[in-house]
Parts: structure tokens; C-alpha cells; sequence
């Protein structure tokens, strides 16, 4: 049973990411209109990610 909780949550956590981040990007996208400021935030998407990887479930 521990295993099916583990695995919602994994799930969960790479649809919310994968969602989040590609929110950023388009949204990036249409107010600047550069790639650059697309793939930073993009990146800072995925920082933040680690981030909560490291201070929340380790």
C-alpha cells in the first residue's frame, strides 16, 4: 500500500512539474518574445524543483 502512496505522489510530482514549467515557458514567451528569456525560465522552473526535492522530501 505504501508503494501505490509513493507512486501517486511521484506521478504527481512529474505532471505538476512538467505543467509548471511549460506554463513559464509560454508565458515567457508571449510577454518577451525571446527564446533566451524562455529557456531561463524554463531552467529556473527545474531549479526550483531541486530545490523542493532537497528541503521537502529528503
Amino acid at each position: 500500500m505504501n508503494n501505490n502512496i509513493s507512486a501517486k505522489t511521484s506521478n504527481g510530482l512529474t505532471v505538476g512539474t512538467c505543467m509548471g514549467i511549460s506554463i513559464a515557458s509560454v508565458l515567457s514567451w508571449t510577454t518577451w518574445h525571446n527564446i533566451w528569456w524562455c529557456i531561463l525560465h524554463s531552467g529556473l522552473g527545474w531549479c526550483y524543483v531541486i530545490y523542493y526535492i532537497i528541503k521537502y522530501i529528503y
